[in-house]
């Protein structure tokens, strides 16, 4: 993806033979790679724009947005209870604020993903598999942690494909792993 040579973001699969913690998070954390791989390059301006007609919020910059607060509903709400805060939590905002970012740069956005995987992958770290989650104002509230895992694998793999569309009609770079 990178013009200057090898992308710098790797993507690194999980080992064959692995546990099943180790398989369960080295998936996503592959999926999440992808997500800041698909983003190197891009300008500000490319990073806000809409290519897809219908959709005018499925811009780069959104995705990495609804990624960032993805994480922190499960891991945080969900998992550990904690108070469910974020703009898809927010009454006064429309169902898909999480995606409206205009005037934030990639940058932050990236950043504000990657400390929330962090904080997710602390969580994940501190917990057995089985652990089911504290929340019970959603029925998902109390989900394994395994089952959570899973998702956000589905979750952020989905979005990944998202990105690739988004990038190859922004700029016609394509690439997978």
């Amino acid at each position: 993806m990178s013009t200057s040579g090898a992308p710098r973001v790797p993507r690194t699969r999980p080992e064959l033979r692995a546990d099943e913690r180790a398989q369960l998070t080295g998936w996503l954390e592959m999926q999440r790679d992808i997500i800041h791989w698909k983003c190197e390059g891009l300008s500000e301006e490319e990073a806000h724009r809409p290519v897809l007609p219908g959709s005018p919020l499925m811009t780069m910059a959104g995705l990495v947005s609804h990624l960032r607060w993805v994480e922190h509903c499960w891991f945080e709400v969900m998992l550990m209870n904690r108070p469910a805060v974020g703009p898809q939590f927010d009454e006064g905002l429309p169902e898909d604020a999480d995606m409206r970012v205009e005037g934030i740069a990639l940058e932050r956005l990236l950043a504000d993903y990657r400390r929330q995987c962090a904080v997710s992958d602390g969580i994940i770290a501190a917990h057995g598999l089985d652990d089911a989650g504290r929340n019970t104002d959603f029925r998902s509230g109390g989900a394994s942690l395994r089952w959570m895992l899973l998702h956000m694998i589905e979750e952020t793999a989905r979005h990944a494909g998202h990105a690739d569309t988004i990038r190859e009609l922004l700029d016609g770079t394509r690439g997978y792993f």
